[in-house]
């Protein structure tokens, strides 16, 4: 695993300065706020969150400094987008200038990923989000129900996605997964504005490297998700012995305890190394932290401008986990 190739002086972006989002012409904010806590899913966080917390959480996001959502068809069955959908109704719609994005999912119930799929799924969130139009429109989770081939193929679930957007329905698509090698493939065919990939550009976990470069170098805005690794980088592996919801070695908890000490002993929170581990890097448009109440969107911003001395990526990255951590 390689440490970051970045300058240790490079300054960390305003949070809430817009910047350009790849070739698309949006402007977005370095933080992109996640919706999936909101959907109360607390088999995978340990947490319920309500109807009522959901909607002010929502209503905080629309209010702060960030201008970018994600959200997803399949959050919770729905349901994130429903939340969603009921602060923008009461507000009358989204707020100007503001950009959101959700995903097409596989069906439910049979795993069906097809044209039709996707074409169901996009009316379905529109619906649930109270929108005619979506900025930003991905292609969700592929790997897990169809192959490149099916995807890509006449009739596909690719084809009917950039059928989406040349009616209107969305401004720019996008492909979200897992595996980079399978995104690399994705974002070579030319098709797509924007890539998310989740919890493979973190502290101790560089596998999106490759990515992050060919993203740059065809005008792909690579959307970092997942910079605390489902929690460990925030709680420490005691707390959260898991990375990315899976079972890790003890080598990588040995490496985040580590860097939590160097952390400590700056006086800087690990979670605030975490954050502007990936927002410092000019390669990344935008960086997916997940919410679940309002006070979540002033602790993100805390966490992003915490002052950080250069000299800590360096000690950081003395201790990367070996072997490396791989999700792929």
């Amino acid at each position: 695993m390689m440490p970051l190739d970045t300058p240790d002086d490079l300054p960390v972006p305003d949070p809430a300065l817009r910047r350009p989002f790849g070739r698309t012409g949006l402007t977005v904010t370095p933080v992109c706020v996640g919706t999936s806590p909101l959907a109360s899913m607390p088999g995978l966080y340990g947490y319920e969150v309500g109807e009522q917390r959901a909607r002010a959480t929502v209503e905080a996001v629309f209010d702060g400094p960030f201008n970018f959502l994600d959200t997803s068809n399949n959050y919770g069955g729905g349901s994130a987008e429903r939340r969603i959908g009921a602060v923008v109704r009461h507000r009358g719609g989204v707020p100007a200038g503001f950009v959101l994005a959700t995903k097409v999912d596989a069906d439910p119930h049979t795993g069906e990923f097809s044209g039709e799929r996707v074409r169901r799924s996009a009316e379905e969130s529109l619906e649930r989000l109270g929108v005619g139009h979506v900025p930003l429109l991905y292609l969700h989770d592929p790997e897990f129900h169809i192959t490149f081939e099916e995807a890509i193929g006449p009739g596909g679930a690719v084809e009917a996605l950039v059928a989406l957007r040349d009616a209107g329905v969305a401004g720019h698509i996008g492909i979200a997964g897992g595996p980079v090698g399978l995104l690399r493939r994705y974002v070579a065919t030319g098709v797509f504005d924007a890539v998310i990939s989740h919890n493979r550009w973190t502290l101790v976990n560089r596998e999106a490297g490759p990515l992050l470069d060919e993203a740059r170098d065809r005008g792909v805005a690579f959307v970092n998700g997942a910079p605390y690794g489902g929690g460990m980088l925030v709680k420490g592996p005691d707390a959260q012995p898991r990375y990315a919801y899976r079972d890790t070695g003890e080598s990588v908890r040995d490496a985040v305890r580590a860097m939590r000490r160097v952390c400590d002993a700056h006086g800087v929170p690990l979670a605030a190394a975490a954050l502007q581990f990936s927002l410092r890097d000019p390669r990344v448009a935008s960086t997916i932290v997940g919410v679940s109440e309002p006070e979540r969107i002033e602790e993100t911003l805390r966490l992003a401008t915490i002052p950080i001395p250069p000299g800590l990526w360096d000690e950081l990255d003395r201790h990367l986990p070996s072997p490396a951590v791989s999700l792929d």
